[in-house]
């Protein structure tokens, strides 16, 4: 393969994207759950506010995974290879509304921290693609993270 980045910075940033990706599906994962079992005065809200944001989730990780494919390397795919890549901790149990809101405000800030570590290798590869899309991934986590914390406001 020669694309014009080099092999070793090709699997430098596919496996920072590999990361992204855990990250994203485990966000993923959380929000829907969170959909799934949410209850309180903000029910109707939250139910559609989560089901909007995993719906974004599932379409930024077939973006992410089919970039790690085009660098030419093997996307993961399995929980165990997310919950041995992801920054992003599991809920126990069934939280509160508003401990739903606190998790994923953390992990939308988590995946923001994951993307923009990526820029430095990234940018000396010269990989404007992948610089593109963190810079789209970014421009969506900061946003949703922005949006649920107005929730916690009083």
């Amino acid at each position: 393969m020669d694309i014009g980045i080099s092999e070793q910075d090709r699997a430098q940033i596919a496996d920072g994207l590999s990361r992204l990706l855990a990250d994203s599906y485990t966000l993923y994962l959380k929000t829907h759950y969170f959909h799934w079992n949410v209850t309180g005065p903000m029910f109707q809200t939250l139910h559609l506010m989560f089901e909007t944001q995993y719906n974004e989730l599932a379409l930024a990780v077939d973006l992410v995974a089919e970039r790690i494919r085009a660098l030419g390397h093997v996307a993961p795919g399995s929980y165990g290879d997310y919950a041995r890549l992801t920054s992003i901790t599991e809920s126990s149990g069934v939280p509160k509304a508003q401990d739903m809101i606190r998790e994923l405000v953390q992990g939308h800030e988590t995946v923001c921290r994951t993307a923009r570590s990526l820029f430095p290798l990234v940018g000396a590869a010269s990989d404007e693609p992948t610089a593109d899309l963190l810079t789209q991934r970014l421009q969506v986590h900061e946003k949703t993270a922005w949006m649920l914390r107005s929730l916690l406001e009083n």
